[in-house]
């Protein structure tokens, strides 16, 4: 069979990929110098989600942002619709009060815990202006200019499969250009109102959370502002321990994961080193504990973990 003429129309789709994906990547905007931020440092919750973090916690970030500057008022495990101060929010805000006091549907006061979206609500609702307020500030861009593209790149896809199939029929090169026509034309479709992270963005997702050390802690019966501390290295000869509290904070540092724990009743909470699985599977308020490593500070192993929102 002759697979000249398929090869070469598979080629230039190819190539018109490689073009329209150079093309779309330019930086029309401001280049940021490294190491450059917005005034101000970014946002606790745009940092958050450029780190990976989950809708919840980015969530949870945004609702103490708005405590901090008086939008609201936690105080222990409760939180109340405070006056409104002369810093008007950002639109993800807007949506985080609007939220929260639907939420306490006139009630004067209700717990944190019980103000929480659903996950579909947060990811169809708040997500995205969250992820605006990131490409506003220089830290991430669109995939793709126009949805148009990538519909475009998968409707041409039609041409290489096509003469795939004339030429091979649905031997195995006509088999696996089906495949790759059905994946490639499904990713470019999926990702068409995707985001990337900018070089400023970038460096942000890949250093330290802003203040690790200083956290709203929730100490299973509220919350309060307190420290955080790496575990302290216990004397020689020491084995595995075992430690509960609630998590408190997740971030990543050198490509360490990191968790901290407060005990309910302590004024601080301690940071441990975990595997990525869990610090991926626990969120800010879980009861876990844990089987660690004292003099490296590392958890060995899960022993027990309870959901808390």
């Amino acid at each position: 069979m002759d697979l000249v003429w398929p090869a070469t129309v598979w080629a230039l789709w190819i190539a018109t990929l490689a073009a329209a994906v150079k093309v779309c990547g330019r930086d029309k905007n401001r280049r940021r110098a490294p190491g450059e931020q917005p005034p101000g440092g970014p946002p606790g919750p745009v940092a958050e989600l450029l780190r990976g973090m989950r809708a919840q916690e980015v969530f949870h970030s945004a609702l103490f942002d708005l405590a901090r500057r008086g939008w609201v008022t936690i105080e222990g495990d409760r939180l109340s619709d405070g006056p409104p101060p002369g810093e008007p929010p950002s639109p993800y805000e807007r949506w985080v009060l609007r939220r929260v006091r639907a939420r306490l549907a006139g009630a004067p006061e209700a717990p944190v815990t019980a103000l929480m979206p659903s996950g579909s609500d947060l990811d169809g609702g708040f997500v995205p202006l969250v992820r605006q307020c990131a490409i506003d500030l220089g830290l991430a861009r669109r995939r793709w200019p126009s949805v148009i593209v990538p519909v475009l790149l998968a409707a041409g896809l039609v041409l290489p499969w096509y003469a795939t199939i004339a030429a091979a029929g649905l031997s195995w090169p006509g088999l696996i250009a089906t495949t790759a026509s059905l994946v490639a034309g499904i990713g470019l479709l999926m990702g068409g109102r995707g985001f990337v992270l900018t070089p400023a963005g970038r460096e942000l997702a890949e250093s330290a959370p802003i203040g690790p050390r200083e956290e709203w802690i929730f100490t299973g019966s509220g919350w309060q502002g307190g420290q955080i501390e790496p575990a302290e290295t216990p004397p020689r000869g020491s084995g595995r321990q075992e430690v509960t509290g609630h998590v408190v904070k997740r971030w990543t540092d050198d490509e360490r994961c990191y968790i901290a724990l407060h005990d309910g009743s302590s004024p601080k909470a301690t940071s441990f080193q975990v595997e990525s699985g869990l610090y991926h599977d626990v969120l800010p308020g879980d009861s876990v504990r844990l089987l660690v490593r004292p003099r490296s500070g590392t958890v060995a192993r899960v022993l027990a973990h309870d959901r808390h929102w």
